[in-house]
């Protein structure tokens, strides 16, 4: 969350870890393609949250990367991450997380996707 003080460019009104307590880490790991939603919450009860998870409530009400929320909300992707997994954890939002094969790609994806490139350049 940035603002400006005349300057011409933007600053940061305080310091991104102190959005996250001085945390560095997320409490488990989340990819920056992991898709966030958030359920519905009546507006009297968005009052209640922090500036940086009513944004993130807001954000997500259309499906939302990781990677996008750091880029849109401007902070740095470690703090989208810390913010996004206690949001998860309090139940507020919705974590749709990819299902990778223990890191293995899907080799029968990849080959039709392949093929399909090939098929568009001939």
């Amino acid at each position: 969350m940035h603002g400006a003080e005349g300057t011409g460019e933007e600053e940061p009104l305080f310091r991104p870890y102190a959005m996250t307590g001085g945390r560095v880490e997320p409490r488990y790991h989340l990819a920056v393609e992991t898709l966030i939603s958030s359920y519905s919450i009546p507006d009297d009860e968005l009052a209640l949250l922090t500036p940086e998870q009513e944004a993130i409530i807001v954000l997500c009400r259309t499906v939302r990367s990781v990677a996008e929320i750091s880029a849109l909300l401007r902070v740095p992707l470690g703090v989208a991450r810390v913010l996004v997994a206690d949001m998860a954890d309090e139940g507020l939002l919705l974590l749709h997380q990819p299902r990778l094969n223990q890191g293995h790609p899907d080799l029968h994806m990849l080959e039709r996707v392949l093929r399909a490139c090939l098929r568009r350049s001939v």
